[in-house]
């Protein structure tokens, strides 16, 4: 060490080594998560067949670009907070629009194909506005909290068990919470026709995009160039791929709730009578391999898109460093994302991406009430001296 110390011509060689050997290493890294994607891939379609395994392939894809472009729904609506830069929230109405075109009238055309149509409730209100303020303090919603966990985020990976658990509590509770009021579902293609619905939503994802870059401050974007736009394209993309495979629309928190449920008869707990657990469908899926559920195979699928890509940028594991109450602050609000989901119907995905791209009103809904509760989140999350 001391002859190194003194030789600075050996010393800068010996930086610039470490530094050459660093891409080597990613890039050997990533080849070996792509062979094992792929060998993951052929596992699930010989356990389960090909359709989870397509599915498991669309959800490395919404890792992958999630990753790739660090698309935040969170970030996006925070950023238009603090900052009044509307890009984030323009490319995600980019994704819902181009998804909304082709899902609409393909739901219309297959009835073998559902909607995320769900309650006008009282429950969808309360929950969406606190999954709105707890997704800024924990820094992510249903699909950012499964990415960043996948890429090795600590501070999400601590946030990711509450939302397991919350998910789980949440559907456990729902009907106590329908009883406090709700009206029937409504679909907008059903009741307008799919026509009408389409020019009905587009006008009013034109007219907010207008609002939105006609109060944007004159300052650089944090989102700088084309790359968010095209992850945004891709997304639909693979959100009706998702529709055509699955048969439904692209979802996060119903895959991560059944974790919980799995995790909670593991240790003895009986879910029969549960309103929810206890229903027929869950049951089954809970005496199933995880891998038979289309929303968790697509999560999983997330995880490991996510951390291809990060690898592939470097972003992989970045370093975190919080405080204990901060630390405290990821598992509360964890389990406030997965339980105040639940009541919603969904999150950013299930609910706000998917309910509106398929014409469900709860989704409009569900996005106004998300987006109040994220305005106090964000003041809250400053108050914990959380990182921008």
């Amino acid at each position: 060490m001391q002859a190194m110390a003194s030789n600075p011509d050996a010393a800068h060689t010996a930086d610039r080594a470490d530094r050459n050997s660093e891409p080597a290493g990613r890039h050997a890294a990533n080849a070996a998560l792509i062979v094992g994607a792929v060998a993951a891939t052929l596992v699930v379609i010989w356990l389960v067949g090909l359709r989870q395994g397509a599915l498991f392939v669309i959800g490395i894809g919404f890792g992958a670009v999630l990753a790739a472009v660090s698309f935040g729904f969170t970030t996006g609506w925070r950023i238009w907070i603090r900052d009044r830069d509307p890009t984030g929230i323009l490319a995600q109405f980019v994704a819902i629009g181009l998804a909304m075109l082709v899902s609409i009238p393909l739901i219309a055309a297959r009835p073998e194909l559902s909607g995320a149509i769900a309650p006008l409730s009282v429950s969808l209100v309360i929950g969406a506005f606190v999954f709105g303020a707890a997704m800024q303090v924990a820094d992510g919603c249903g699909s950012g909290t499964l990415y960043k966990a996948g890429l090795g985020n600590a501070f999400s990976l601590a946030v990711l068990p509450g939302f397991i658990a919350g998910s789980f509590v949440g559907a456990a509770h729902l009907d106590r919470w329908l009883a406090l009021g709700s009206l029937p579902p409504v679909s907008l293609p059903e009741h307008l026709g799919a026509g009408p619905a389409l020019a009905l939503q587009t006008a009013a994802l034109g007219g907010i995009a207008w609002w939105l870059w006609r109060r944007r401050r004159r300052t650089d974007a944090r989102w700088q160039g084309r790359a968010i736009y095209i992850a945004a394209v891709v997304m639909a993309v693979l959100a009706v791929l998702n529709l055509i495979v699955a048969g439904q629309p692209w979802g996060i928190v119903y895959g991560l709730g059944l974790w919980g449920a799995k995790v909670a008869t593991w240790f003895g707990a009986d879910l029969t009578a549960n309103a929810y657990w206890g229903r027929a469908a869950q049951q089954a899926h809970l005496q199933a391999s995880l891998l038979t559920d289309v929303t968790s195979i697509t999560n999983l699928g997330l995880l490991l898109g996510a951390l291809i890509a990060a690898n592939a940028r470097g972003t992989a594991r970045p370093r975190t460093r919080a405080t204990g109450p901060q630390w405290l602050a990821a598992v509360v609000t964890g389990f406030a994302l997965g339980y105040s989901a639940r009541l919603a119907f969904g999150c950013n995905v299930g609910a706000y991406f998917s309910g509106i791209s398929t014409g469900s009103l709860h989704g409009w809904v569900w996005f106004a009430a998300a987006f109040a509760g994220s305005m106090l989140g964000v003041r809250l999350r400053d108050r914990l001296g959380l990182k921008s």
